[in-house]
């Protein structure tokens, strides 16, 4: 008998045991936090996208819920999900129940973007929610030497291709991108962000050192907290000039600025003071600088879709042949460096799309190659030790990098 129970309790203790050691396969499924907020395991999934002028109930009734079932998952979308703003080509994905030859619609997921999906549930309960996915922000450092292009050079590197956006905007008062040479070398500390091992953009160029022959421009990110500038040079002058180096992303110069041309429509010798930049119809165009804006409309003599600009006391900007201007764009609107406000086209007197551009200094005619763009306002004096300091630390960093 008490060899009996002296069994007994050691099947008994056994059984506690395992008990406490399950493992994690035998976790209740309702203990489980699924990513999408359900289980797409046991579903069956159907890839899908938005077609071209599809509406919110066309979409789900395609996918498998009735006209009025999915009127009804509409009106439940609220702020969640702006149904008006659909867009053709995002991807949604459908997952069903049952079996392939009668499915049943559970689940749609609407991918806004690479980061951002909303999740449509599509039965019993009807409900939508937002998921985004986990994104990582990663310090870099990139060394690129031009090659070939700065493009394929980026890529060589082992950079992604985005950061070149970002240099652009960081140098584009002192470096032409379209006039880069083989030898000029590129450095910079940066942060990306980067979902499913994908990179999404670039977070910031913390530093950035630019090297033409004995030439180096630094840039140097400092926020004073003023919603300005972030970018000086190592003496703490402003890396933003009063213009653009050129008002889009041109394909060539086709004509320069000249008062003896002849007219490729008209055959006479005019002047042509202006520089045209060849660019495919529709290619974005942008102000040259901060200005307001003193028309909007069609120009007299062949000008076509024209916009003009007024910088300041002294500068005026001129953009003709536009094939249509940006939303809000009209005469007496307050513009911003950088910010669209036309399309390439070949509107007016044009023998194909080009963007014929013009700068008046003080009511005259001028050079937009030759324009020579102050400075914006420095770096607070208080704020130079810093500068500094960040400057030397970027510096022994990138020495470091080197070796």
């Amino acid at each position: 008998m008490k060899r009996f129970l002296l069994v007994a309790l050691i099947v008994s203790l056994c059984i506690c045991a395992c008990k406490r050691n399950a493992p994690a396969s035998e976790v209740a499924e309702e203990d489980i936090v699924w990513p999408l907020g359900f289980n797409t395991d046991t579903l069956m999934l159907r890839e899908n996208s938005v077609r071209s002028g599809e509406a919110f109930t066309s979409l789900f009734n395609r996918l498998g819920m009735s006209p009025s079932e999915a009127h009804k998952l509409a009106l439940t979308c609220d702020s969640t999900f702006d149904v008006r703003k659909l867009r053709a080509g995002n991807r949604i994905d459908a997952y069903y129940s049952g079996d392939t030859l009668s499915p049943v619609l559970e689940y749609a997921v609407y991918q806004k973007d690479k980061i951002n999906s909303t999740i449509f549930k599509c039965r019993d309960s009807l409900a939508l929610w937002n998921y985004a996915k986990p994104v990582d922000t990663l310090a870099k450092y990139t060394d690129v030497t031009i090659n070939s292009s700065l493009w394929n050079d980026m890529i060589a590197a082992g950079a992604s291709p985005m950061l070149i956006l970002e240099l652009a905007d960081v140098y584009a008062w002192t470096v032409d991108f379209f006039g880069l040479h083989q030898g000029d070398r590129f450095r910079a500390f940066y942060r990306q962000r980067v979902c499913d091992d994908e990179v999404i953009d670039i977070a910031g160029i913390d530093f950035a050192e630019y090297t033409r022959g004995a030439d180096t421009l630094y840039a140097i990110r400092f926020d004073q907290g003023d919603n300005g500038n972030k970018y000086w040079n190592e003496k703490g002058e402003s890396m933003r000039k009063a213009f653009l180096k050129a008002p889009l992303k041109f394909t060539r110069i086709s004509s320069k600025f000249t008062y003896h041309r002849v007219h490729p429509i008209h055959g006479v010798v005019r002047p042509h003071t202006a520089v045209d930049y060849a660019a495919p119809a529709g290619t974005p165009v942008y102000a040259l600088g901060d200005g307001t804006v003193l028309s909007a409309g069609w120009g007299s003599g062949g000008a076509g879709n024209m916009i003009k600009i007024r910088h300041n006391s002294v500068y005026t900007t001129g953009y003709l042949h536009l094939r249509g201007f940006a939303s809000g764009i009209k005469a007496g609107v307050r513009v911003h460096q950088g910010q669209l406000i036309g399309y390439v086209g070949m509107t007016g007197s044009a023998t194909g799309p080009h963007l014929d551009f013009r700068v008046w200094k003080n009511g005259t005619p001028v050079d937009p190659l030759r324009l020579e763009s102050p400075s914006a306002e420095p770096i607070n004096k208080e704020n130079l030790p810093a500068l500094d300091s960040l400057y030397r630390m970027y510096k022994v960093q990138m020495s470091s990098h080197a070796n």
